[in-house]
């Protein structure tokens, strides 16, 4: 999943609580707290701002439905793009999203998977996140084919994106 980090991170969203939200209101898509900060690997990050429990689902990344075309050519002007392709017709741009997943940064060594499902960008936690601890993922295959290098600095470290 590339990153796109152009303007100052958004304050972090929490979820409503039940009890105050409206009837019909769609439910918040952070489940947990996120903060943005500035991340050794790369630019901002998303970072744990409460203890996370392995297995459930932290939030989403919202954004702009576009087509693949449409995405693959935003990609080539930016230096620094969020964009995730959720079908083979279909992809979301989070560039001008207020959701803070969309600063998860790649690692080899991830602790959050990225799920697509029903055409949702969805971030899990593998195993317990510390708070204060950087959310990361594998961002698997990517448009960089290669030629990025990897920061995330763990052991197993791949080398490229």
């Amino acid at each position: 999943m590339p990153r796109l980090d152009a303007r100052e991170p958004a304050a972090p969203s929490t979820e409503t609580p039940p009890s105050q939200r409206l009837r019909g209101a769609p439910a918040d898509p952070q489940k947990y707290a996120v903060q943005v900060l500035a991340s050794r690997i790369d630019g901002h990050g998303a970072f744990a701002g409460e203890p996370i429990p392995a297995r459930r689902k932290i939030g989403e990344i919202r954004g702009e439905a576009i087509s693949v075309r449409e995405a693959r050519r935003r990609a080539r002007e930016l230096q620094r793009i969020m964009i995730v392709e959720v079908s083979e017709q279909r992809a979301i741009d989070a560039s001008q999203s207020s959701d803070p997943l969309r600063f998860t940064n790649h690692a080899c060594t991830p602790n959050a998977s990225l799920r697509i499902r029903q055409g949702r960008v969805e971030i899990y936690a593998m195993r317990d996140i510390r708070t204060g601890e950087e959310i990361v993922v594998d961002y698997g295959l990517s448009h960089h084919a290669g030629r990025l290098r990897c920061r995330c600095g763990a052991p197993n470290c791949k080398g490229r994106l």
